[in-house]
């Protein structure tokens, strides 16, 4: 008979193959929507933080993106070059170096986001909007443990 403690294991394994196969499906979604306009997920990723926060530090982009900073400069310098955002320089700090849609990349965003946002709203459709917020919830609560653990390593 299994012990406590490995039925726990064998639960939060199971909870993280289920969070995996869960963000595969949802996310098949909002990629598809990408693809559609022309992006891949990285670049269309960064335009939607943008889009919905406005300009933002470089680093804190590739941070909500969990991307290298490397990787975060490519995408950005293609993006740049297609005129859908620039480079500003932090006036109190010239540093730090912020990113910012362009009025081109704000019409981009405002014709294909609302499609996006209908095809997240469409993935998730199995759930109420109660289940939505308790579930929302409870990922960010994991989300908070397991950040916890990964600064005290």
């Amino acid at each position: 008979m299994l012990e406590l403690q490995e039925i726990e294991t064998e639960r939060s394994l199971h909870l993280y193959r289920t969070l995996a196969k869960t963000f595969k499906s949802v996310n098949e979604h909002a990629v598809s929507g990408s693809k559609v306009h022309g992006f891949n997920p990285t670049a269309y990723g960064l335009l939607e933080v943008l889009y919905m926060k406005g300009a933002q530090p470089i680093q804190q982009v590739g941070a909500q993106l969990l991307l290298q900073s490397g990787n975060v400069t490519y995408v950005i310098d293609k993006l740049e070059q297609k005129g859908l955002l620039h480079r500003k320089h932090c006036p109190q700090d010239r540093r730090i170096i912020f990113v910012e849609l362009t009025e081109e990349g704000q019409r981009t965003m405002d014709d294909i986001y609302p499609g996006y946002a209908h095809k997240i709203d469409r993935a998730v459709s199995g759930l109420s909007e109660e289940d939505k917020t308790m579930l929302a919830d409870l990922l960010e609560r994991l989300a908070i443990g397991a950040d916890r653990l990964s600064a005290n390593s």
